[in-house]
């Protein structure tokens, strides 16, 4: 796939607030172009050592992130921008919370789980997200108050699955050098899970994982520890869908929040249970 041209006509600014159709129409725009870029990008694999790795994933990063830059600044010229990397979300105001590489182990080894992940944040929560990948060519939208979508078609997850017939899925801690409460009771959680599910799998980007629970085509999907930047677009998602999104105390998931789950109502509440025990 060959990368699409970055030199576009510049998008009129649109207020959130008046127009979220039309915001979330140029947003889908800019995520499904930095997709291409990088599936059109040469893959140069991992390497031997950190610097390696870094290295190459600033090679695909960069000209991809700058394209997000370009075109959200034009949408919404008083939003700051949040990096992907421990993310500092801020408490009042607008902020863009986008990576444009959302995956980018998986990427840049050959695997096809990886996205572009877009959300606008406003007084801390999100107001609009899109996620696209470009391996499937398929795209998650939502905004708050108008439901979300997959390729335009509405989402609802499934009712009614029992624990022990539940998909569900998970990922390590982010950042674990300075999380280890988080690993040692991701530890706890995921062998209190095991024994009462059908199966755990870990496929690849957090935020697209919570936007499958929304399409039902994951049960239900939980992290312990913090992970801002990869769980606000696809918080947006679940919720519009209709999903319950907590933390691992059942309140309510914002930002900053030391855990995440999500699932349909019933099973949320067994697989609540069963973390809270572990």
């Amino acid at each position: 796939m060959s990368p699409m041209p970055t030199d576009v006509a510049p998008v009129a600014p649109i207020a959130p607030a008046a127009s979220l159709p039309r915001l979330l129409t140029a947003m889908t725009a800019a995520a499904q172009e930095a997709g291409a870029l990088v599936a059109g990008l040469p893959r140069s694999g991992t390497g031997r050592t950190v610097g390696d790795l870094r290295a190459a994933f600033d090679a695909v990063d960069g000209p991809a992130t700058a394209v997000l830059r370009d075109r959200l600044a034009a949408l919404v010229p008083d939003a700051v921008w949040a990096d992907e990397l421990e993310t500092e979300v801020p408490a009042t105001g607008r902020a863009w919370v986008a990576d444009a590489v959302d995956g980018a182990v998986q990427y840049l080894l050959g695997l096809p789980h990886w996205c572009v992940s877009v959300a606008l944040v406003e007084d801390g929560e999100p107001v609009a997200a899109v996620l696209h990948s470009a391996v499937l060519g398929e795209t998650y939208t939502a905004a708050r108050g108008l439901g979300a979508r997959r390729d335009g078609v509405p989402l609802t997850p499934p009712a009614g699955a029992d624990l022990g017939a539940a998909v569900v899925a998970t990922s390590q801690p982010p950042f674990a050098a300075g999380q280890p409460d988080a690993v040692a009771r991701a530890g706890r959680a995921l062998s209190a899970v095991v024994p009462v599910v059908a199966a755990v799998r870990n496929l690849g980007p957090v935020s697209w994982q919570v936007a499958d629970v929304a399409a039902g085509r994951l049960h239900a999907f939980w992290l312990c520890g913090r992970d801002d930047a990869n769980l606000l677009a696809g918080a947006l998602v679940a919720r519009e869908a209709g999903a319950l999104v907590t933390d691992l105390d059942g309140r309510a998931w914002r930002a900053g929040a030391d855990g995440f789950l999500v699932a349909e109502g019933a099973l949320h509440a067994g697989l609540l249970e069963v973390l809270s025990a572990g």
